[in-house]
């Protein structure tokens, strides 16, 4: 530990972000750099406790608790400190294979372990792993690392999303020839086209994408396999294969009026948004939220991104609905450290609704009950009720709506950002695979390995919709198995 008593002499800065009205005019990343030496202060603070629980990487009460993928933060927040940059690098890059992600998407569980959290505000552990990682890139440090020889087994990665990606990467760093396949247009999955550009800018997915071309690993694309490529030729044509196509069946909203135009979800309007963006020209499947009342049905990322975009596209009203409580300003007594905080937080798509409309957008323990359509079938409004949990006969909490507590909004745009149910069918019913019980590819946490003899499966194909931090921890688990399965052995991390 560089400073004993930083954590008593300096308190928790974090860096700042532009403007909400100056940043909702364009797409540029809302996150500006801090100098040096304020990172330098704040990783002084890490107490390079006994037992950090940063790194923890385990569940508790279906939470993360600490950093799923054991990231060694105690050792490159002390190198920091001292100005040690590269040797904060090699740390880094011990454990997570793509820090420019994470260190701007995750919600970061490794700040609600942190031992100094108990009682003083955490350390800035999130920030600090993304400027180490683009320094990294500033200095050129970070260059192509192809293997020194090849085994010869041929491994197929379905999906490139940040399961697929990491699980590629080691594979390719164990000397296998890989091929990742990618449906769409462009490489990085929901990296690419379900994140927005202020949250994740595309010219960094591209970055590490490109990097790891030059170090062998072969990209497909506008190749879905089950469609244009037939799944069983995995098995024909590689020496095993990986499933990590996402869990991308979004959960739909049965109301009455629900088939009417203008209502989608979220994931296509994110998608058709960033393609258009990309592309310099109009998707065919864009839609433009300027001018309208727009309704955010969903309260996770997904949602946030959703009502950024919109703000961008300047919509004229914003709600956004939430099924659950307004979260605690604080802890509850039920959600103790270190289990992951589960207070009230005010986005970056709220924050910017807020200033330009006057109020958070959200409100909470409120659903829709019925859309109603204009005579040319787009919808015109949105019937909303208040609801609250009350235990069945079985001891679960259900939502019962409130009578008398109905209001009507006007809507011309309604996006459905409620979750992920589970992977699509059609390379898992091609190939065979068992699933569970909840549909997704069953295999075993840390084996990976399906009802299918060769056939792996990782990301939230195998666990559900989850963080971008687990998929990354599946991915680099599932190569140890793969190659394992190949070799006999394995020295992967």
């Amino acid at each position: 530990m560089g400073k004993p008593t930083g954590f008593k002499e300096i308190p928790r800065e974090l860096p700042q972000d532009r403007p909400p009205l100056e940043r909702i005019g364009d797409w540029d990343e809302f996150h500006l750099h801090m100098p040096e030496q304020k990172l330098k202060d704040q990783g002084a603070r890490c107490m390079d406790c006994g037992i950090p629980f940063c790194h923890t990487g385990t569940l508790l009460a279906g939470m993360a608790l600490g950093c799923p993928i054991n990231n060694l933060i105690p050792e490159w927040n002390d190198l920091v400190y001292r100005g040690l940059w590269r040797e904060a690098l090699e740390r880094l890059h011990k454990t997570n294979n793509f820090p420019e992600f994470t260190g701007r998407i995750c919600p970061a569980p490794c700040e609600g372990s942190c031992v100094l959290g108990i009682n003083e505000p955490p350390v800035t552990i999130k920030s600090i792993e993304c400027a180490i990682v683009d320094r990294g890139f500033e200095e050129g440090w970070i260059v192509p690392e192809p293997p020194a020889k090849r085994t010869g087994k041929k491994v197929a990665v379905v999906g490139s999303g940040p399961a697929g990606l990491a699980c590629a990467a080691q594979l390719n760093r164990a000397g296998h020839l890989v091929t990742v396949f990618e449906r769409a247009d462009r490489i990085g999955g929901l990296l690419m086209y379900g994140i927005p550009n202020p949250h994740l800018d595309k010219k960094i997915v591209e970055r590490r994408v490109d990097l790891m071309a030059q170090e062998g690993v072969k990209f497909v694309t506008n190749t879905e396999v089950g469609k244009d490529y037939p799944a069983d030729r995995l098995l024909k044509e590689f020496d095993a294969a990986v499933l990590c196509g996402g869990a991308t069946k979004p959960r739909d909203l049965q109301v009455e009026g629900r088939t009417l135009k203008g209502i989608m979800f979220a994931v296509e309007f994110l998608t058709a948004n960033t393609r258009t963006l990309l592309d310099g020209k109009e998707n065919g499947k864009f839609v433009s939220a300027q001018g309208k009342d727009v309704l955010v049905i969903g309260g996770g990322d997904t949602g946030t991104d959703c009502v950024a975009t919109s703000m961008r596209h300047k919509c004229r009203s914003l709600v956004q609905l939430e099924i659950l409580p307004q979260p605690p300003l604080e802890r509850a007594p039920d959600n103790p450290w270190p289990q992951w905080p589960k207070v009230y937080r005010l986005d970056y798509g709220q924050e910017e609704a807020k200033v330009v409309f006057g109020n958070d957008p959200r409100q909470y323990l409120c659903t829709v009950k019925k859309f109603v359509g204009d005579e040319k079938g787009f919808v015109r409004e949105a019937h909303l009720i208040k609801i609250e949990w009350q235990k069945d006969e079985k001891g679960r909490f259900t939502p019962k709506e409130v009578p008398g507590s109905e209001k009507v909004i006007p809507t011309q745009l309604a996006l459905l950002a409620m979750g992920f149910l589970g992977p699509e069918d059609t390379v898992l019913g091609q190939l065979g695979v068992e699933r569970d019980e909840r549909s997704n590819a069953k295999a075993e946490y840390g084996k990976y390995a399906t009802s299918v003899k060769g056939v792996f499966a990782a990301g939230d194909m195998r666990r559900g919709q989850s963080l971008v931090v687990w998929a990354i921890n599946e991915g680099r688990g599932c190569a140890r198995s793969m190659d394992e399965y190949l070799m006999g052995s394995t020295n992967l991390p």
